[in-house]
């Protein structure tokens, strides 16, 4: 047979490496057909929210010791020919799909780690600073809060008020209570969003919307955007979808997702944006889950109001789960045991070191995507135009002086929760 197929069999084994690679990357393509899979597939092109799982490759890899490419396989047979061009598509593939490339990658963690308002453990919640610090730290996603101004503008803030998390006091002294909504953008403009944390952020700003998509756009995460309180700002939805439009590179399947803890205002949204993903931010009862999938994507959950069951229910109906905001490894690793789809903490670098320990135990248990999938159960992160998720970077890389550390001391208790 070898002198036939012009095949030696000293060449068997690293053929059957070049055509387990070559069936890896081809796997990873986005082919139509799993695009339009799967009775819950809302419309052909929505994107699964979130970009990165634990998927069975450990199991059924090619290369791994149960691997069907055995020296008796018709691939292992084939022609050199043959398995030139295969590994010469595999390369094409490889430079061709650098998302399908960053999949692979992404899928070394258990779950999607989201940066709550930035890396905010280590530098000022909801400032560029902060979302440039998580993009180092290797989060996948980072979670940010939009309000309105007093002239209709969108700016970054959790609190209604300037107080906590600003010099507003002393800046504006006569503008008490110094609420969002109460003040213009001039006026926020002038204030110090940075100093209240540590000294070296001293003249860090409170940012728009519009600033933060442009000095994100293109660092490999994906944005989790909360419209904060809009029953007191009307026409806040409309704004935000506007703003979106202006920047369509967010609008890309698996980029973004809008949260928010009033489901009335993102029913409004879904009417907006139709085919950007959803959120619900608190803990719907069971009973109210499958009217709610309706229109949303994901429940987003304060972890400790987390169970398993809860999120098996949740999973069945084709909708996925985030876990807010938990910062103990301890409590990261009990929710990943549960197989939530995302950790949403301040301080990335304990999530991800977490959700390493999850995936190996995932695979122990025999691995399955994570969470549900609105194109049928296609693995996360393998759709077109997909963000480019970040793999964890290992441990001691990090700069001196960026995220080497925990804040100044007390600072900590400065993070009000969601």
């Amino acid at each position: 047979m070898f002198r036939r197929s012009g095949l030696t069999a000293p060449m068997l084994p690293a053929m059957a490496l070049a055509a387990g690679a070559a069936i890896m990357a081809i796997a990873a393509l986005p082919f139509p057909a799993a695009r339009a899979a799967g009775p819950a597939a809302r419309a052909p092109a929505a994107a699964a929210p979130l970009a990165t799982g634990t998927y069975p490759v450990a199991a059924t890899s090619p290369v791994a010791p149960t691997s069907p490419v055995a020296p008796t396989s018709p691939v292992a047979v084939a022609s050199p020919v043959a398995v030139a061009s295969t590994v010469a598509v595999a390369s094409t593939v490889a430079v061709a799909s650098p998302a399908a490339v960053a999949s692979t990658a992404a899928a070394r963690r258990a779950a999607v780690i989201v940066a709550h308002r930035g890396a905010s453990a280590y530098a000022p919640e909801n400032t560029i600073a902060a979302f440039r610090l998580a993009a180092r730290q290797g989060a996948d996603r980072f979670e940010l809060d939009v309000r309105q101004t007093r002239d209709g503008r969108l700016v970054l803030m959790h609190d209604a008020t300037l107080t906590r998390t600003t010099n507003a006091e002393r800046v504006l002294p006569g503008r008490a209570p110094w609420r969002v909504r109460d003040l213009t953008l001039a006026q926020i403009r002038k204030v110090d969003a940075g100093s209240w944390f540590a000294a070296r952020y001293r003249g860090e700003r409170v940012p728009t919307l519009g600033e933060v998509l442009r000095a994100m756009r293109g660092r490999g995460m994906g944005l989790l955007l909360e419209i904060k309180d809009p029953a007191r700002q009307p026409g806040i939805e409309a704004r935000v979808a506007a703003e979106l439009r202006r920047d369509p590179f967010w609008l890309a399947p698996g980029r973004l997702t809008v949260q928010s803890f009033d489901w009335v205002s993102m029913r409004r949204f879904h009417r907006l944006l139709p085919r950007v993903p959803i959120g619900l931010l608190g803990t719907p009862a069971p009973a109210r889950l499958a009217g709610l999938a309706r229109f949303a994507d994901q429940i987003n959950v304060p972890y400790r109001h987390l169970g398993a069951a809860y999120v098996r229910r949740v999973h069945r109906l084709h909708m996925q789960v985030l876990a807010w905001t938990v910062d103990d490894p301890r409590a990261i690793r009990r929710l990943l045991s549960y197989r939530v789809d995302g950790i949403i903490t301040n301080r990335p670098r304990a999530g991800i070191a977490a959700a390493r320990w999850g995936r190996a135990s995932a695979m122990v248990r025999g691995g399955r995507p994570v969470g549900g999938s609105r194109q049928g159960g296609r693995p996360p992160g393998t759709e077109t135009g997909g963000p480019v998720p970040r793999g964890p970077r290992p441990a001691g890389r990090f700069p001196r002086g960026e995220g080497a550390g925990p804040p100044e001391r007390g600072r900590r208790s400065a993070i009000q929760p969601k």
